[in-house]
């Protein structure tokens, strides 16, 4: 069906941005764009309640006033207001900017009712990256489609009234990427949860299987008129901190740093960050998780200067073979920080060509391991129907007087997309690695088709990994293997009882290359997601583990070698998310290599008035061995307050007898532009015997941070 279209009126007098749109004389003579359509629960439906977007800009900010009217001001459901907080079970609006047109990327900004800044970017249309993810959701953090950890510096206000609710975006010109053309149209697209009703409409109608990431599926908005851009931002930092660390009495040491980031726009649509003494100590603690297999845990990136444009630079099948994972850098294997001097990354377009250049020197550490250097090429071009080819190199390289001859590492990629229609995409990328001491079966493959349409969804690929690919500025779960996978997921809204029924089935398989299977996995589930949002999944899931080498499993158990079939059911429930208290409840129950497991992982959060939010989650794995039994236990709680949007305070609590040691962050923030702003952080880690009198052991930290961005061509 055609696209819709609008346009945007340049005005003289910019908005008050107050939140108050029907009161502001600014939108008065402003047409508005309307016409929403439900994706959900009624597909293609008209929506329920009348939204409004308005869009106007001055010479050199672009100003969106969204009306969301609503029958019921009463029922609005708002939550948590800190920036990037989920808007995904709370009324909420965003708007996608597609600046260039590529029908691939683009700029997501959101709100809710409490005024929360939202935003991100999305590459690939929130595919992640050589290989598609099964779930076609994208990742969080960096490499995935979708970026949420990307910061823009913008303005949002919201206000609720017996209209309903509303909200005033400025969004600056140069917080955007776009061509250089005087006059412009954009690809956009309007989406609005009204939440109590279950119910997500589009401007731009998405079908069931897609979600607001799907770009190609945007409208349009013409008449914008860009103005030259001159950009350039500091952000330096102070950073004050106390550490104690050791056997008590521990040692206490003081110390205080300064560092920054520049940020240069080369041109409208190239960007130049560079960092100097890179420090993040205001970025949360990594989750605990608990390793009950033999292969490499993956953990997110959550750090600021690795996230911007991430997406550029995402090659390989993500979580499985990553050819850049940004965590190498500055980050030793055990999540220790490694200090970084500095570096610099060129990311953007030029043309039909996406480019992505980083360069990253990192300091030596306590004169046992050697400084490096890290760098990353990265160049794809567009190709008409959201196709694309490209190539990417890594290098890692010893420098200083403690690195060696032959201390380096390099990785050779290349990676394509074909798109056919609007449904089907074949993609693939090819890889080798060099490193010295390790000579042939050095790559790396994948090959894979997905049809994505409104009634089935069918992926399948084919991987391959050579036993010497080493991508070491890259990440591997395992290496040496060939593992096909397929997946076919149904979809049916019934008029009755439930919402949807997805019933589907996956398999994959990983052999070695002398034939020997080292992994079989083939799941059974149907969601049954029922009108007010409650889902169950009763998933049956059939494995077969085979153990080339003994491996440690639990402290003084081993697993020993052997092949190992089992069967187990996989039920789920999570009630209602958007109610003050909700449950999620996932659940293992049946064989585990040659004994039992029981796995039970509840998760309870709660919100209280729209500034307090909080999860509690435990995690227990009950583990029956002929070689012995054990137990795991994960806890893990938050717990966040927020005063104003800007201004809030949040802790994280987990405890982990697996890996014997407990640990609390506490983070206050007050956040200025981008993210920039005054942050306290306290850090307590301990080893779980530190909770009794003696051995007693202390990692304590206390750490001030203060970053101001200054936009210097202002």
């Amino acid at each position: 069906m055609p696209r819709p279209a609008g346009a945007a009126i340049p005005v003289a007098e910019a908005p008050a941005v107050d939140g108050d749109v029907l009161g502001d004389p600014a939108w008065k003579s402003v047409a508005p764009l309307t016409g929403f359509f439900q994706e959900q629960p009624i597909e293609g439906a008209p929506e329920t309640e009348r939204t409004e977007v308005r869009l106007v800009y001055t010479k050199d900010t672009l100003y969106i006033g969204a009306v969301m009217y609503d029958s019921d001001p009463n029922g609005i459901v708002t939550a948590d207001p800190r920036r990037d907080a989920s808007l995904d079970d709370i009324d909420s609006f965003r708007v996608l900017f597609d600046t260039f047109r590529d029908r691939q990327n683009g700029f997501v900004f959101g709100t809710s009712a409490a005024g929360g800044e939202y935003d991100g970017q999305v590459t690939n249309e929130g595919q992640g990256g050589g290989g598609l993810a099964f779930g076609g959701n994208a990742s969080g953090g960096s490499g995935g489609g979708f970026n949420l950890n990307w910061d823009g510096a913008w303005v949002v206000r919201s206000k609720t009234g017996d209209y309903g609710w509303s909200a005033e975006f400025a969004i600056p010109f140069k917080t955007l990427r776009f061509p250089t053309n005087p006059e412009q149209t954009w690809g956009v697209n309007f989406q609005r949860i009204i939440r109590r009703k279950n119910e997500r409409a589009y401007w731009a109608p998405i079908p069931r299987q897609f979600n607001l990431y799907r770009v190609s599926l945007a409208g349009t908005v013409a008449g914008i008129r860009t103005p030259p851009v001159r950009n350039l931002k500091l952000i330096p930092f102070a950073l004050g901190q106390t550490i104690t660390s050791g056997v008590d009495p521990a040692p206490t040491d003081n110390s205080a740093e300064f560092g920054g980031d520049l940020k240069y726009s080369v041109t409208p649509s190239l960007t130049l960050d560079a960092t100097v003494n890179t420090d993040f100590a205001q970025v949360e603690v990594d989750d605990q998780q608990v390793n009950l297999d033999r292969f490499n845990l993956v953990f997110p990136e959550k750090r600021p200067f690795f996230l911007e444009n991430a997406g550029f630079f995402s090659v390989g099948n993500q979580g499985e073979v990553d050819l850049f994972f940004s965590r190498r850098i500055g980050l030793a294997d055990n999540g220790a920080p490694v200090p970084i001097i500095g570096g610099g990354r060129l990311s953007g377009k030029a043309g039909k060509f996406n480019i992505g250049l980083l360069n990253m020197q990192t300091n030596d550490v306590d004169n046992r391991l050697p400084s490096e250097n890290f760098s990353v090429v990265r160049v794809s071009r567009d190709l008409p129907n959201r196709s694309l080819i490209g190539a990417i190199f890594t290098q890692r390289i010893a420098t200083g007087d403690l690195a060696g001859d032959d201390d380096y590492g390099r990785t050779y990629g290349l990676d394509g997309r074909w798109a056919i229609q609007q449904h089907t995409i074949l993609s693939g990328f090819i890889a080798k690695t060099e490193t010295p001491g390790l000579s042939g079966d050095n790559h790396s493959f994948n090959f894979r088709s997905r049809t994505n349409r409104q009634r089935f969804d069918i992926d399948a690929g084919y991987q391959e990994v050579g036993d010497n690919f080493n991508p070491e500025l890259g990440f591997l779960t395992r290496g040496g293997y060939r593992k096909p996978d397929v997946r076919v997921m149904t979809r049916f809204r019934p008029k009755r009882i439930f919402q949807e029924l997805r019933p589907h089935a996956t398999y994959r398989g990983f052999w070695g290359f002398d034939g020997f299977q080292e992994t079989g996995y083939t799941h059974l589930d149907n969601h049954w997601q029922f009108k007010d949002s409650t889902e169950v999944h009763t998933g049956v899931n059939l494995t077969l583990e085979g153990v080339r080498v003994p491996f440690e499993i639990y402290p003084g158990i081993f697993v020993p070698p052997g092949t190992y079939r089992n069967a187990e059911v996989q039920p789920v429930i999570m009630t209602n998310q958007a109610k003050p208290v909700s449950l999620n409840l996932q659940t293992f129950f049946g064989g585990f290599f040659s004994g039992h497991r029981k796995t039970i992982n509840p998760t309870i959060s709660f919100r209280a008035g729209g500034t307090l939010t909080g999860s509690l989650s435990y995690q227990r794995n009950d583990v029956d061995l002929p070689q012995g039994e054990f137990v795991t236990n994960l806890i893990r709680s938050r717990l966040s307050y927020s005063f104003t949007p800007r201004l809030f305070v949040q802790s994280l609590v987990q405890y982990n007898d697996r890996a014997d040691v407990w640990s609390m962050n506490l983070r206050l923030g007050w956040l200025q532009a981008a993210n920039t702003g005054l942050f306290i952080v306290y850090n307590d880690t301990r080893g779980l015997y530190d909770l009794r009198p003696t051995p007693r052991r202390e990692d304590r930290s206390l750490v001030i941070k203060f970053s101001r961005m200054f936009d210097v061509l202002q």
